[in-house]
């Protein structure tokens, strides 16, 4: 056991009282070592990287607007996962960003330790920066297990999130249009 993510699971394992060679835990450490690093697998990309160029010229200038992007994260206090969705609106200015990047995007920033508001603003910053657009909507909607599992333990509990920046921070119709819009999902 060399990978020091191992070394540390096998601590916490004997730290809980456990016994890591027993027959269950015996491959626990490098288990969770591994599902960890992928958990967390947004250090590894850059922007740039994942963009790769793919920005392409557009006369559209009407938002774009993609819902529903499922998103796993965990949450930086307790490495305890939050599950929600991201819905994404841009307003183009003569480019636009290939449909699987903004999903990859909203991954990027969430396959990281995070708290919610911060992955919002992130995802939001990142596509202006991609598009140079008028105008970037985020908002996010998730179930917190640090609120579910323990503390206060309230199943039912969804946290939203927004930003606006640009025309949708500036006009309160462009801000409404995506709103309604959000609104109409099934």
């Amino acid at each position: 056991m060399h990978d020091p993510l191992s070394q540390h699971f096998h601590g916490i394992l004997q730290g809980l009282g456990e016994d890591p060679s027993r027959e269950g835990l015996r491959d626990t450490p490098q288990r969770a070592s591994k599902a960890l690093r992928y958990l967390c697998h947004g250090y590894e990309t850059s922007l740039e990287e994942l963009v790769n160029g793919a920005l392409f010229s557009s006369t559209s200038d009407e938002m774009v607007m993609v819902q529903n992007i499922e998103l796993y994260s965990l949450c930086e206090h307790h490495l305890l996962p939050f599950i929600g969705q991201a819905h994404v609106a841009y307003i183009p200015t003569g480019k636009v960003l290939g449909l699987s990047k903004v999903a990859r995007i909203v991954d990027m920033y969430a396959r990281r330790l995070q708290i919610q508001e911060n992955l919002t603003r992130q995802i939001a910053e990142a596509i202006q920066e991609v598009t140079r657009a008028a105008g970037v909507a985020v908002v996010i909607e998730a179930r917190h297990m640090c609120m579910m599992m323990r503390g206060v333990e309230k199943q039912n509990s969804l946290m939203n999130t927004s930003v606006m920046l640009g025309a949708f921070r500036e006009s309160a119709s462009t801000r409404q249009e995506f709103l309604q819009l959000l609104r109409r999902q099934p």
